[in-house]
């Protein structure tokens, strides 16, 4: 990806931005942030958003939100990044995996129900690639069995289900401001929104110290919040953000479109009650890596998201879950990101496609 055609659109706003927020001499927990902070929770739908440092601390800090610790045990995507994986563990509790969709390489909400137990804790659903989880069978599955959900909506910011935000429909939810994501800082940074109350006061709380108010701790907390120089610049690239998904979304049906019936290639299906906002485009094909390496030939960069799913990682050897999970295996060794971002031209998705193509048919 590029973020030239981003940076050059918000180059003086975000000059005239910094320079504000470097003399106005406060740069930690200001009036930049609680205008992000206001501008974020309207735009996802909620009464509350936390900024902090960044979307593993965002995740994180929900979860301890919610209560989640040693003995618990949370629902959570076999086939994401393992972030997703490091912040239940790190909380104490254990992961227990849940096979994805084939169609949307989502978790696959029809194969949670046997995996419930009196530990189970919280359901968090990947909103992976901008692409929303069925938040109507996640949410009757919870409702049924008393158990919270959490949004990991690091990669969807803008995404809907039913014509409602993700980031939303949780007790807590995390997100990432990384650079490259569709709503990116400058650097490292996260959020957490809510509509609950109770949730509310324990972030604001613990992501500075457990701090209520100056020199008194409440909780033992953490030092995790987003700087104000961060936090101005994203109120400016939000106001984007509309725009930018578009022109994600134009260029994603540009590919379906182009793509279809090329080779064995399988691109996600998105159901009629989602919104995607691409965060990326994955394409999946028997012949991922002699693609890639044609693509390369090609001038034509691509990355794989992800190669080694988080149960094969060396730090989730005792889990011994090899081979018990061969949908997320076979998507590893199959799936593959193609060029997109704001201000890909469409002449370069044609020749993107061509190159493709030409790849299946010789």
């Amino acid at each position: 990806m590029s973020l030239a055609h981003q940076n050059a659109l918000v180059h003086d706003a975000i000059t005239e931005s910094l320079k504000h927020s470097f003399e106005k001499n406060w740069y930690i927990l200001g009036d930049d942030l609680k205008k992000f902070e206001g501008e974020y929770a309207q735009f996802s739908n909620v009464e509350y958003c936390f900024g902090v440092g960044n979307g593993y601390d965002a995740l994180s800090i929900a979860l301890r939100a919610c209560k989640v610790g040693p003995g618990d045990e949370v629902i959570i995507p076999a086939h994401t990044y393992v972030a997703t994986w490091l912040a239940v563990s790190h909380c104490g509790a254990s992961v227990v995996p849940v096979e994805p969709e084939t169609e949307t390489m989502l978790i696959d909400p029809k194969k949670i129900e046997s995996l419930i137990t009196p530990k189970s804790k919280v359901i968090v659903p990947v909103h992976l690639y901008g692409y929303p989880c069925n938040m109507t069978m996640l949410g009757e599955i919870a409702q049924r069995h008393s158990i919270k959900i959490i949004e990991d909506n690091a990669q969807a910011h803008g995404a809907r289900w039913n014509n409602k935000p993700t980031g939303s429909f949780g007790v807590a939810n995390a997100t990432s401001f990384y650079p490259t994501k569709n709503l990116g800082a400058l650097g490292d940074g996260g959020a957490v929104t809510t509509n609950s109350k109770q949730v509310a006061d324990f972030v604001r709380r613990y992501r500075n110290y457990g701090f209520e108010s100056k020199n008194y701790c409440e909780v033992q907390g953490i030092n995790s919040r987003l700087d104000e120089l961060q936090a101005a610049l994203l109120s400016i690239k939000l106001a984007h953000l509309y725009e930018w998904n578009q022109q994600r979304r134009d260029l994603a049906n540009q590919y379906i479109t182009r793509l279809k019936d090329v080779g064995d290639i399988q691109i996600p299906f998105v159901p009629k009650e989602a919104f995607a906002v691409y965060h990326l485009f994955v394409i999946r094909t028997s012949q991922r890596d002699k693609l890639k390496e044609y693509l390369d030939s090609s001038g034509i960069e691509t990355m794989i998201h992800y190669p080694i799913p988080p149960h094969l990682q060396k730090a989730y050897a005792s889990l011994k879950l090899k081979r018990e999970l061969p949908l997320t295996e076979r998507i590893a060794t199959t799936v593959l990101s193609l060029p997109l971002w704001p201000g890909l031209q469409t002449i370069q998705v044609d020749y993107i496609c061509e190159r493709i193509k030409t790849f299946f048919s010789g």
